[in-house]
């Protein structure tokens, strides 16, 4: 349990960051849902003004996030899990008009459209935090009654989200737990043996699965397949290679004309390399790189084992998020279907990552104090 008091302010830094791309992410949701807001709802700006909506709704969560005591946060931590087991076991009940490109993954509750597996995200870090730091794994078999625990409720949340399908969001939650048990003294063979015995059944299933096998195999030759499935993956490289060092100029893509599907969600990566060019790519994937650098170094500084465990957690499950979005979107890997933090068009996927770095800036609060260069320590200055 956190037993410190947080003593220092946010960590600018970081907000500044979350800030700038959050603003990024707006003008390019206005640019690249310009022409389906159009079609769809005779209003260009109709994407944009939801997504501003959902900025303000996850801005004013993530202020609540980042005021309230660590240890009241905790608390949730049962809950959590057992409210994200239950809606993602409402989505197999759910109106199969909600359904997406054959994935149900939204359930609706007094006219609200939930996605439970972006909850169970946030859920399992806070759940893994909460277990870890109350059976800390030192030596022995300490392991024992952490891993009995964590296990079986692991297994059913993956379970239960593959099933949706969604393969994206199940490989974020499984590597965040990886992550997470990794700052633990579990003997790092374990993790080797872990990639075969997880890695084995997964390929199993992807080949068994056939919309996920063909996702595969076009991946390997996606210009083999540019008129059907692969059509996504081949617009986006033309989409990049449009753009080339400085884009074609903000507003003025071409692949948003239809071309590019989910041009303003998974795939507005390449609406980016389209309209700003390397420049802007190079731009963004900057400001990500040092925003997670940052939210690592000030968490690794957290005196509380509960308050680093929780933010390592939050931090690895961003930064899982959007290397797999940028993997698929430049044909680095298969198509999964998951959206860019705070860029691509998305209400859950927005509010939850604006919570998550609400309490981020939270736990920023719980590092250690820095003493002046050239002062003398007292004894007041050292942690006990």
């Amino acid at each position: 349990m956190a037993k410190r008091q947080p003593r220092l302010p946010i960590d600018f830094p970081i907000l500044y960051i979350s800030l700038a791309i959050l603003a990024f992410g707006l003008i390019m949701v206005l640019s690249a849902g310009a022409v389906r807001g159009f079609n769809d709802n005779h209003n260009s700006y109709y994407y944009f003004f939801q997504q501003l909506k959902w900025a303000c709704v996850g801005s004013v969560l993530a202020v609540i996030a980042m005021r309230v005591p660590i240890t009241f946060v905790r608390r949730f931590a049962g809950i959590g899990i057992l409210v994200s087991v239950a809606l993602l076991v409402a989505v197999f009940f759910s109106d199969p008009s909600t359904a997406v490109n054959g994935s149900s993954r939204w359930i609706t509750i007094a006219g609200i459209t939930i996605q439970p597996s972006e909850m169970a995200k946030l859920a399992m870090v806070l759940f893994y935090a909460h277990i870890l730091d109350r059976n800390p794994i030192q030596r022995g078999l300490d392991w024992r009654v952490p891993l009995g625990i964590l296990a079986p409720v692991t297994i059913l949340v993956l379970g239960l989200v593959y099933k949706q399908p969604d393969l994206g969001t199940t490989m974020v939650i499984a590597l965040t737990c990886a992550v997470m048990l990794l700052q633990t003294e579990l003997p790092t063979s374990w993790f080797a043996a872990a990639v075969p015995l997880l890695g084995v059944p997964l390929a199993y299933f992807v080949h068994a699965t056939e919309y996920q096998w063909r996702r595969v195999l076009v991946w390997l030759d996606p210009w083999k397949y540019a008129m059907n499935d692969g059509y996504q993956i081949t617009n986006a490289e033309i989409a990049f290679g449009s753009g080339g060092l400085f884009g074609v100029g903000l507003g003025r893509s071409m692949q948003k004309y239809g071309f590019l599907p989910e041009n303003h969600t998974d795939t507005i990566f390449a609406i980016v390399g389209e309209e700003l060019g390397l420049f802007g790519t190079v731009l963004l994937l900057l400001l990500f790189v040092i925003l997670y650098a940052r939210a690592f170094h000030v968490i690794g500084e957290c005196q509380d084992r509960f308050c680093r465990l929780l933010g390592y957690g939050l931090t690895s499950s961003l930064a899982i998020q959007t290397t797999i979005n940028l993997a698929v979107v430049t044909g680095v890997m298969p198509v999964t279907g998951i959206t860019l933090p705070m860029v691509s068009y998305g209400g859950a996927s927005l509010i939850i990552t604006l919570v998550k770095l609400g309490l981020i800036l939270n736990l920023s609060r719980y590092r250690k104090e820095s003493v002046p260069k050239g002062r003398l320590k007292k004894l007041s200055d050292i942690s006990v």
